[in-house]
């Protein structure tokens, strides 16, 4: 059986190849601006500083104000609340010991002025009055806890020292060290 003559076979034109590899070069050139701008934008996105312990500290007892009805879970936050302060603050693993435990070792550290550390032992034993041993204390002994963790706070929140004058024009940087704000 004889086949019939096929016809001719059309040839690319060199200048297709030409076309599809700048078409692909100028795509590749786009996707490359594209991801550089998308880098540079993610760039400036503005990293948002964290909240200082003390500030987080603060918002957390005004919550526990909505909870000044119930004396139970409001001594829960309020203590847990300064005790995880402290231990954000001063480094001092507070919220896994007992109260015992944690004044007990307290009472060996310098993290606290001594008055400091008498008013904590009495704000956390009367907490755990109202959490363990079923005491219902009045709303105004209440607040009363509420203002000594507050006070707490207010006392051991970071503070910068600030430099005299003098030290500025000398090129002196200040220092960057942090005190309680009661020392």
């Amino acid at each position: 059986m004889l086949r019939d003559i096929k016809p001719p076979v059309e040839i690319a034109n060199g200048w297709i190849w030409f076309w599809c590899a700048l078409g692909a070069l100028l795509l590749g050139v786009i996707l490359f601006e594209l991801w550089r701008w998308w880098q540079k934008r993610r760039a400036q996105v503005s990293v948002v500083p964290p909240v200082p312990a003390h500030v987080r500290a603060k918002l957390k007892l005004l919550e526990a104000l909505a909870l000044i009805a119930q004396p139970k879970p409001f001594c829960t936050l309020v203590s847990d609340t300064a005790r995880a302060y402290l231990e954000e603050r001063f480094e001092f693993h507070a919220p896994e010991r007992t109260t015992e435990e944690f004044l007990h070792e307290l009472q060996g550290t310098n993290l606290l002025l001594p008055d400091q550390k008498e008013s904590l032992g009495a704000f956390l034993q009367q907490c755990d009055l109202v959490k363990f041993a079923k005491y219902e204390p009045g709303e105004t002994e209440l607040r009363g806890l509420h203002e000594s963790a507050v006070r707490l706070i207010e006392e051991t929140e970071p503070v910068e020292i600030k430099a005299e004058s003098g030290n500025r024009k000398s090129g002196n940087k200040p220092p960057e060290e942090f005190v309680n704000r009661k020392s």
